[in-house]
């Protein structure tokens, strides 16, 4: 049989069993407590006064969610009888839940993603406001600080809302995640152009940056209130990853600074990592797939990052404090 029509039915028979899941509350021989319904099939949930608060609501998938998660478990099985490997639903990979999680790997890896980003920028800090000299006026000497601040804000930032998606995909957090990633995305290249070159002078950054500030707004602002084009979106995010790999690249092999080594590093890793986004491939035992060995391959990056980063500022300390004298 032709596989588009293979796949043409499996995702018949998956809108029909949702259908009917939405209409009667069961999957089969499975009911669900929370699809109430009336002798008229109106729903019998209530006004928004009379149900749960919003945090005993995350801890139950709502009638729809469950409708497709058991539906999908049917027609896997059905898939995995016939010997057929596992099917896109909604444009996701099936999942298995564990402990209320939908993708528990992704979420946990997150976490420590932010985790991560949070040391990273706690010890850059300390180091920049207890272990270095200052100006007469208490600010840094390192002329990129507030640029590494907003960083590690967006970055962590986007690692949570990371986790909350996977951990729950709805609308709202499907769109705070790719919002946040793209915002993260188009800070880094940002940040990659004004480090790389040397820019210091504000009148510069601000030339550099509005260009850049004025493409991921309106890429953010057309995913959120026109269409959220997964394909068009990917394309958006690998261009400036790996643009922004090419700038700290370019530099690293003319710059003599002490620790090109980590941005060596950081550079090859994350070019193999962005591998894993572009090469996707089904969850095993329901679980690992391609996105969650990324997040995995991120946190030792995370870590060299950041330790590139104090280096800098280290670096460059020292450099304006030799030229003062």
């Amino acid at each position: 049989m032709n596989f588009d029509l293979v796949k043409l039915r499996y995702s018949i028979n998956f809108r029909d069993c949702v259908g009917q899941c939405e209409k009667t509350g069961c999957v089969g021989e499975r009911c669900f407590l929370h699809c109430k319904f009336s002798s008229d099939s109106s729903s019998l949930d209530g006004p928004w006064y009379m149900q749960e608060p919003l945090y005993l609501q995350w801890k139950q998938w709502d009638c729809q969610s469950d409708c497709r998660y058991h539906c999908m478990l049917d027609r896997e099985k059905e898939r995995a009888e016939l010997g057929h490997g596992p099917f896109k639903y909604h444009g996701k990979w099936p999942f298995r839940r564990l402990y209320g999680f939908q993708e528990p790997v992704s979420v946990g890896l997150s976490a420590l993603n932010l985790a991560m980003h949070f040391h990273g920028w706690l010890s850059f800090f300390i180091l920049l406001y207890y272990k270095l000299p200052l100006k007469p006026d208490k600010r840094p000497c390192y002329d990129y600080t507030g640029l590494w601040h907003i960083y590690g804000f967006l970055s962590m930032n986007s690692w949570f809302w990371s986790a909350v998606f996977h951990s729950r995909d709805v609308d709202l957090t499907e769109k705070l995640d790719y919002s946040s990633a793209v915002a993260l995305l188009g800070y880094s290249l940002l940040l990659a152009i004004v480090r790389s070159f040397s820019v210091r002078n504000e009148a510069a950054r601000v030339m550099v940056a509005a260009p850049l500030v004025a493409f991921t707004t309106t890429h953010i602002l057309y995913l959120n209130n026109y269409k959220m084009d997964y394909g068009w979106n990917m394309k958006v995010c690998v261009v400036m990853g790996v643009t922004q790999l090419l700038v700290w690249a370019m530099w690293a092999g003319v710059t003599r600074h002490p620790s090109r080594w980590k941005l060596w590093s950081v550079v090859v890793g994350g070019g193999l990592a962005m591998l894993l986004e572009i090469y996707d491939f089904p969850p095993y035992e329901g679980l690992v797939d391609a996105h969650a060995l990324w997040h995995a391959t991120t946190i030792p990056l995370t870590y060299v990052w950041w330790s590139f980063i104090k280096d800098d500022v280290e670096y460059r300390t020292s450099s304006l404090l030799k030229k003062v004298k």
